[in-house]
């Protein structure tokens, strides 16, 4: 493995480094103005939602690199601790990037990207029309995390006004993550794009108390057919099916000579990883168990 210690690169190094490694990042495309109202529009993928309760979004526009300068949406949010985060989706990403560009002060990136400038309801900073969800901020701080060049500013912003976009809007009226068509940063000039090809869900163990990986016997832990994910997901149940559905189970098309095969405990876990893919979790701990 290889092994940086951070007080040996130059931060150009670090940045090469943990851009790739800490992906895929969301991009906060934010609208900011300053005290004369002059408008900025610029991407930052050190981005993330931190709070719900108030509502809160964090992001970073560093100091630069090359140069240690400060970005002119730190120092618009500065004059005005106001800001909109517009979501970037894949139809606009282009000109996302091309609103990077560093322009001189006072040139609008609306204008040269060729976005639509939307007012906002509670703040100066106009929206990006073409945006899917945007979010008006009041910036309620900027943490200083350093002085030097790449040195990060956080700045902490309070959402109080959420517009979503009804393209994006499933029957239930909810956003559907399939309809975002999300993008994100990963390194150098990378990005990637969430699809419905590429969705996927993953339980979440938040009502039940799953019994671990250190409860699943160690014949099945020491699988040469399952992965670690296929642990964690026979893992994340609260209790193992009764001997009574592992009895009816044994019944079903197929299953009595797979488990009378001569390499029987291969078959299972095979059939127990197909299952598992398929997210049938208490079907694959049927088939194991009942080799058991």
């Amino acid at each position: 493995m290889l092994t940086l210690k951070t007080s040996d690169l130059s931060p150009v190094e670090i940045q090469s480094v943990l851009n790739c490694a800490i992906a895929p990042r969301p991009i906060c495309f934010a609208s900011t103005i300053d005290k004369e109202g002059a408008v900025n529009l610029s991407p930052f993928s050190y981005f993330n939602l931190f709070s719900v309760n108030p509502p809160t979004c964090v992001f970073s526009p560093s100091r630069r690199v090359r140069g240690n300068t400060t970005k002119h949406t730190l120092e618009n949010i500065r004059e005005v601790a106001e800001c909109v985060i517009n979501i970037v989706n894949y139809d606009m990403v282009q000109q996302a990037s091309l609103a990077s560009v560093e322009y001189p002060k006072g040139v609008n990136e609306f204008i040269k990207a060729g976005f639509t400038m939307l007012p906002s309801e509670m703040v100066k900073p106009p929206r990006v029309a073409e945006s899917p969800v945007q979010l008006e901020c009041i910036v309620k701080d900027i943490v200083q995390l350093g002085h030097g060049a790449g040195a990060g500013n956080l700045v902490i912003a309070e959402v109080k006004l959420i517009h979503v976009s009804e393209t994006v809007l499933g029957d239930n009226g909810k956003i559907d993550q399939c309809k975002m068509d999300h993008v994100a940063r990963l390194g150098g000039d990378w990005y990637c794009r969430v699809t419905s090809d590429n969705l996927f869900e993953v339980a979440k163990p938040v009502r039940t108390l799953g019994i671990g990986v250190d409860a699943i016997p160690f014949a099945i832990r020491d699988s040469k057919v399952l992965t670690g994910n296929n642990l964690g997901q026979l893992g994340n149940v609260e209790v193992l099916p009764s001997a009574e559905e592992i009895e009816a189970y044994k019944l079903s098309e197929g299953i009595n000579g797979l488990l009378n095969a001569d390499d029987a405990e291969m078959q299972t876990h095979i059939k127990a990883k197909q299952l598992l893919d398929e997210g049938r979790v208490m079907d694959a701990w049927k088939v194991l168990l009942a080799k058991s």
